[in-house]
């Protein structure tokens, strides 16, 4: 049985800043196929110059494809092309697991599978195989005549170390030149799910709030492919909470430094791990941390605490503090329009973001995804139907006390204050306009090329 998995184009804020990363879920799904023996292909839309609406699909028995609310639309745009070619569709990711039944019912798309899809999509492809009906197959919903059929969930996957490192065999590996301080970096995840369930966020939902991790040996031989067979030295961890266990990081850190390995990475952590863990940011830094990710999201304490952020304004700032101290730069994140913020709330977040001065500061407007608490919360509020516009750069909400006029000038308002200081602007706005201008184009050279079809590394800088 022959597979072909999809990674649609992406409309996000990281897309639009020039970031494409390795679809790493699909990385998953193809190794858990390819073990078992089937005939796996996976293109990349982001990064590859293929026509969707042509693309001989007919070659294959089933089309997957991995989707996300902003790239719901034109993945029906896929599901159709390959339909007309006679192959049947599955889709997974977070927007179809929560919008299971809307997504069959638009008649394009055979199979849903909700959730961590790895195992799910096996089970779906041996019983496709066989001939089987798929009514055993827990963890996924498709249609029966005129019926929509919803099997129960299916257990999250407790043994992260039992599924394969992802194919990245199988991806357009010189077509991602992403770069971590003039260093090529790939990416990697260690752990799975989320304590702390945020209103706004839509992990906990589809991964759970039980934290599963991989082992210490099992993500260092992950670290040493990377390293010594694909000559990456740099990584970037995109664990949603790569600080939660701070002991599972000190030891990873020091086994780091004892293999003398020359590698810059980054990584996700929260303000109140950094606040009690100052041991650990030292550590991190000796090991080769970068640059971490901090979701300071907003200066107002009411805010905060209406999302359910479960930090403190004067925490962020101690954060912060340590972060300088040891040297790792910052890439902050601040929200702005929630349900009840005023343009006071608002300007208090700006001004918040500029006191912290962290070296890259992302806004964005608060986007109710399917699956969130905010969601449910609000979708008789949403301002459109159009998942495009779910980018989080433009409201889809309406709010209590603010205009959606009011929002869109602020969230330019906070871009232009941030950035145009002049102490910023030449430290960072006119490197990323020289990078994003010139430094593509050296970028262009890939990190890695194929020889005799296997991927070699054509040097570890750029």
């Amino acid at each position: 049985m022959r597979i072909l998995l999809i990674n649609p184009p992406a409309i996000n804020f990281y897309h639009r800043v020039g970031l494409r990363m390795c679809p790493l879920g699909l990385g998953y799904v193809a190794a858990v196929l390819n073990q078992a023996g089937y005939e796996v292909k996976i293109i990349d839309l982001n990064v590859e110059k293929i026509n969707y609406r042509t693309y001989a699909y007919q070659r294959y028995d089933l089309v997957g494809i991995s989707v996300d609310t902003t790239r719901y639309p034109v993945s029906l745009n896929i599901a159709q092309a390959a339909q007309e070619k006679g192959v049947k569709v599955v889709m997974g990711g977070p927007h179809v697991t929560f919008f299971d039944e809307e997504t069959l019912a638009s008649g394009l798309v055979d199979y849903v599978v909700r959730g961590e899809g790895e195992y799910i999509m096996l089970e779906l492809v041996r019983h496709l195989n066989n001939g089987k009906s798929p009514e055993e197959i827990k963890g996924i919903t498709y249609r029966a005549g005129n019926q929509t059929i919803r099997n129960p969930a299916a257990p999250l996957v407790q043994d992260l170390d039992g599924i394969p490192f992802p194919a990245r065999e199988l991806l357009p590996l010189d077509r991602y030149t992403n770069t971590l301080y003039g260093r090529y970096s790939s990416s990697m995840i260690t752990s799975r799910g989320c304590p702390f369930n945020c209103d706004f966020c839509s992990c906990s939902a589809f991964s759970g709030t039980k934290w599963r991790t991989r082992s210490l040996q099992n993500i260092l031989k992950e670290i040493d492919l990377l390293y010594s067979k694909y000559g990456y030295r740099a990584i970037s961890f995109l664990d949603d909470n790569f600080t939660l266990s701070p002991g599972r990081v000190m030891e990873l850190c020091e086994t780091m430094i004892k293999k003398s390995w020359d590698i810059f990475w980054y990584a996700f952590s929260r303000v109140d791990t950094i606040v009690k863990n100052e041991n650990m940011i030292q550590l991190m830094k000796k090991a080769g941390l970068s640059q971490v990710f901090v979701g300071f999201e907003s200066g107002s304490q009411e805010v905060l605490d209406k999302i359910g952020k479960k930090v403190t304004v004067e925490k962020a700032y101690k954060a912060m503090e340590i972060l300088k101290r040891h040297g790792v730069r910052v890439w902050g994140s601040f929200i702005i329009g929630a349900l009840n913020e005023t343009k006071q709330m608002i300007q208090e977040t700006i001004k918040f973001a500029k006191r912290l001065n962290p070296q890259l500061s992302q806004f964005s407007i608060l986007t109710p995804y399917p699956g969130t608490r905010l969601y449910e919360k609000v979708k008789n509020k949403l301002l459109t139907s159009d998942w495009e516009c779910f980018w989080g750069g433009q409201p889809v909400m309406k709010l209590n006390k603010i205009t959606t006029q009011e929002i869109k000038d602020l969230i330019i308002r906070a871009y232009a204050s941030y950035y145009l200081r002049p102490s910023k602007f030449l430290t960072i706005g006119l490197p990323y306009l020289y990078e994003l201008f010139w430094g593509y184009k050296k970028r262009k050279k890939a990190p890695l090329i194929r020889v005799n079809g296997d991927w070699v590394p054509r040097g570890v800088h750029i």
